[in-house]
C-alpha cells in the first residue's frame, strides 16, 4: 500500500470527475479494525465536499470483501435508512492503493464509545427508538436491491451458512483449541432455529458504535457494512441486543431503551415478528459469532500482523467477555 494517500485520491478523483482535484484535511479513523477508514476534504472547480475513503488494511480483524460494504450501502441510500452517499469502489485497488472505496461524509455526527455508561445520555430514549426503527427499515427493505453476484440462501439454510462461517474461522485462526466456542457450535448444531418466515438486508454488525450521532442525538448515517449479507433478519437483532454492546447496562441494548421496547419498535417498521425459539437460537449464535471474531483477531495480535490498539482489545477483554457469557448461557441450557 502506498504511504502518499492524497496523491493517490487526487490522481484518482481528478481521473474520475475530468477536472483537477485537491486533497487536504487528511484523517485516519482507528474506531474499526477491518478497514482502514480516513476522511477527507476534496475540492475542486471552487467547490470542497469532504469524503470518506475506505479501504482493505495490511491485517484485518475479519476477512470481507469491499464490494459488499459498497453494494450494501448502495442497496439502502435514499431510503429511510441513513448511510453516506457510496460514490465508486476500487476492487483492485489499482486507483486508491489497496481494494476499497469512496463515499461521502456526514457531518456533525460521531459513534458512541462501548465502554461509556450513558453514552446516548440525555437522548437514550430516542437514540434507541431510532436504532430499532432503522433496524426495522433495513429489513423491509428489498433484498434484490443488494447486489454482490453471490446468491442468497434457502431460508432453512440461513442460520447453518452463519454458523459455518465461523467455525471455518476459528478453525483456520485459532491459537488453542477454543472448548467453549466448539460447545457453543455443538448446541446450535443439535437445536437448529425454525425457518424465517422471510429472507432480508441483515447488516451483520448492527450495535452500538456502528451507528452515528449528532448533539441533539439524531442518528445521521449507519456505517460498517462490511458483514453485511442476506439472510435471518433475527441475527442483527440478536447482536444488537447483545450484553456486549449494553454500555453496563444488562437488558438495555445499547444501554438506551429495554429489549422489550426495542423490539416494539423494530416489528413497526419492519412487519416481522420474533418467534421465540428462532430468536433464542441466534441470542447464542451471536456469543459465538462474538468470540469467533475475537479469536481471529487474537491471531492476528499474535502473528504480528497487528498492533492496532482495537485488535489487542479485542482479543483480551472482548475475548474474555464472550467466553464468559456463552459458558453461563451454554450452562443454563443444560441445567
Amino acid at each position: 500500500m502506498s504511504d502518499n494517500i492524497e496523491a493517490l485520491l487526487e490522481k484518482c478523483l481528478s481521473i474520475r470527475w475530468g477536472q483537477p482535484v485537491s486533497v487536504s484535511g487528511l484523517k485516519r479513523f482507528h474506531g474499526g479494525a477491518a478497514r482502514e477508514t480516513y476522511r477527507f476534504d476534496a475540492t475542486s472547480g471552487g467547490t470542497t465536499r469532504g469524503l470518506v475513503l475506505r479501504r482493505d488494511p495490511a491485517s484485518s480483524l475479519i476477512e470481507t470483501d469491499r464490494r459488499t460494504e459498497f453494494a450494501a450501502l448502495a442497496a439502502v441510500h435514499g431510503s429511510e435508512v441513513p448511510v453516506p452517499e457510496p460514490l465508486f469502489v476500487d476492487e483492485s485497488g489499482a486507483e486508491l492503493g489497496a481494494p476499497g472505496f469512496i463515499m461521502s461524509e456526514v457531518a456533525d455526527v460521531k459513534p458512541g464509545g462501548i465502554l461509556t455508561p450513558d453514552a446516548y445520555a440525555p437522548h437514550g430514549a430516542w437514540v434507541g427508538e431510532q436504532m430499532f426503527t432503522i433496524l426495522g427499515h433495513i429489513h423491509a427493505a428489498d433484498p434484490a436491491a443488494f447486489v454482490t453476484g453471490t446468491p442468497p440462501p434457502a431460508p432453512e439454510d440461513c442460520w447453518r451458512q452463519r454458523l459455518d462461517h465461523w467455525a471455518a474461522a476459528v478453525t483456520a485462526d485459532a491459537l488453542g483449541p477454543e472448548p467453549i466456542f466448539w460447545a457453543g457450535v455443538r448446541w446450535l448444531e443439535r437445536n437448529p432455529p425454525p425457518t424465517p418466515s422471510r429472507l432480508a438486508i441483515v447488516h451483520g454488525d448492527y450495535r452500538s458504535g456502528n451507528f452515528l450521532v449528532d448533539d441533539n442525538g439524531r442518528i445521521g448515517a449507519i456505517v460498517d457494512w462490511e458483514m453485511a449479507h442476506i439472510g435471518d433478519p433475527l441475527e442483527d437483532l440478536a447482536w444488537a441486543m447483545d450484553p456486549l454492546w449494553s454500555h453496563g447496562s444488562p437488558g438495555r441494548p445499547a444501554g438506551t431503551v429495554d429489549e422489550a421496547t426495542a423490539i416494539a419498535h423494530w416489528r413497526r417498521t419492519s412487519g416481522l415478528t420474533v418467534d421465540p425459539t428462532a430468536f433464542a437460537w441466534w441470542r447464542v449464535y451471536a456469543q459465538v459469532m462474538g468470540l469467533a471474531i475475537w479469536i481471529s483477531s487474537a491471531r492476528e495480535v499474535a502473528s504480528g500482523r497487528s498492533i492496532d490498539p482495537i485488535m489487542v482489545f479485542s482479543s483480551l477483554y472482548t475475548y474474555r467477555f464472550h467466553n464468559r457469557t456463552l459458558a453461563a448461557t451454554l450452562r443454563s441450557l443444560a441445567a
